[in-house]
């Protein structure tokens, strides 16, 4: 028996701010959208083009509050092939949250709470 991930779910306020996000930020695309029939959630899943991992972002049209997203003790994390370029970028949208330069990686946090970790390509 062999398990493989597919994707990780992060609930959102906003769909399209958070679409326009993880565009901007982490260079990910729409793939596929679903909606409930009653309108209650829309669910967009997200890919980076390269793998097949997706990110599943839920909008769940009755939950006007913020997330409780606890001590954020959970991330997701992206290898990127230009580490200078990515921090530039995301220094200059402003979501830079956490660095720590002895480990060579930071975070990001997009307009939910949500961290992200950025960690170069290493030979």
């Amino acid at each position: 028996m062999r398990f493989q991930m597919i994707h990780e779910n992060y609930n959102v306020s906003n769909l399209e701010q958070s679409i326009a996000f993880y565009g901007e930020a982490l260079g990910l695309t729409e793939k596929s959208r679903k909606s409930a029939a009653d309108g209650s959630f829309t669910i967009a899943f997200l890919t980076d083009g390269v793998s097949g991992f997706e990110l599943e972002l839920t909008e769940l049209r009755d939950h006007p509050q913020k997330y409780d997203l606890g001590e954020v003790e959970f991330h997701l994390a992206f290898r990127v092939d230009d580490f200078e370029a990515a921090h530039q970028k995301h220094a200059e949208m402003g979501c830079i949250i956490y660095e720590n330069e002895k480990m060579g990686i930071y975070f990001i946090v997009d307009p939910d709470g949500y961290w992200l970790e950025i960690v170069p390509t290493r030979d």
